[in-house]
């Protein structure tokens, strides 16, 4: 997500002179509902925030055709819809924002060096880090045509639109499992596709699927394809792939969710900041501050059990706040 990139026109117009740094006081890397939420709050805390939006300018929920979860649109919104809104009012108080990919750090002193399409310097009193996380797919490339119609990597978020249909989730493990509970409680039946002959979720979390009534468990299933005029209409699987006995079985969905995981795109920060063994990067309990003084984390990147937009908004809040306290007792 955030790599190396020529720069375009736009960010031309912003640069300083060849050869300086150009100095903030708070940079915002990353966008989406925590970067934006960050941007409006240290914007009207008159921290002049710079944003640079990353490879997908508004985060995954630019993917999302229908967000009905999020306070204050009783009618629902797009995904896209909503991210423009929250840009827009970010860019109302003064946020400067710009295209631009991130793609190298010193966190080493007191100013924060980032380099944006590995050109540009930028030199930052703060940084807020919302580069969110990308979940992972199969590589399938009916996982691209039916995008928006029917597949999703978040039951959550779209698991109301299945109710009283029949879906499938592929994986095995906690989050597989996790997903595959709630859509039982809101679809007609819930295929678990899982690659192995066996479950690597918890025993307990392993045990409450199998005894689901509305979940069936596929072992040793992988996808070859999905059907569907336009939406997802079944899947089409491998049976005990690579064996004597192996076979193609068509299954009848409506759905079809990823749980095999999310990479946070914390890479290029990973050298200074402390992170778990995914690269979800840590912050202090109950706040957005990291390891270094100064540079603040919010949204997926930092947060691999919620993933909401609702949250990420919230924790943009919390960075934008930390920022300006930060830089309040800096300079007292």
């Amino acid at each position: 997500m955030f790599k190396s990139l020529d720069l375009n026109e736009n960010e031309k117009s912003n640069s300083v002179p060849a050869g300086e740094a150009e100095k903030v006081k708070c940079l915002i890397i990353g966008s989406g509902p925590a970067g934006y939420t960050a941007a409006i709050y240290a914007a009207r805390a008159n921290l002049n925030p710079v944003m640079y939006e990353g490879l997908q300018p508004g985060g995954q929920l630019t993917t999302t055709t229908e967000v009905e979860n999020f306070p204050g649109y009783p009618s629902g919104i797009t995904g896209p819809e909503m991210m423009e809104d929250l840009k827009k009012q970010a860019e109302r108080f003064g946020t400067d924002v710009r295209f631009g990919y991130a793609t190298k750090v010193d966190f080493s002193g007191e100013t924060h060096k980032v380099w944006i399409g590995g050109k540009k310097l930028i030199e930052a009193e703060t940084v807020i880090l919302a580069t969110g996380a990308t979940a992972k797919y199969l590589g399938l490339p009916d996982e691209q045509k039916y995008a928006g119609g029917g597949v999703s990597a978040c039951a959550t978020c779209d698991g109301f639109f299945y109710r009283g249909k029949d879906v499938a989730v592929v994986g095995g493990g906690d989050t597989a499992a996790e997903e595959a509970m709630y859509l039982a409680g809101l679809a007609k039946k819930v295929y678990l596709i899982v690659r192995r002959d066996e479950l690597r979720a918890s025993k307990v979390m392993a045990e409450r699927v199998m005894k689901t009534p509305n979940v069936e468990i596929l072992w040793k299933h992988q996808t070859k394809g999905l059907t569907g005029d336009g939406v997802v209409e079944g899947a089409i699987l491998w049976k005990n792939k690579g064996e004597a006995d192996e076979e193609e079985v068509t299954i009848k969905i409506d759905g079809f969710f990823l749980a095999i995981g999310h990479k946070p795109n914390s890479d290029f920060v990973a050298e200074y900041l402390d992170t778990d063994e995914v690269g979800y990067i840590k912050t202090v309990p109950g706040t957005s501050k990291t390891n270094v003084p100064g540079v603040f984390a919010c949204g997926d990147v930092q947060d691999s059990h919620y993933r909401q937009a609702v949250t990420a908004a919230g924790s943009g809040c919390m960075a934008a706040i930390d920022a300006e306290r930060y830089l309040s007792e800096k300079n007292s």
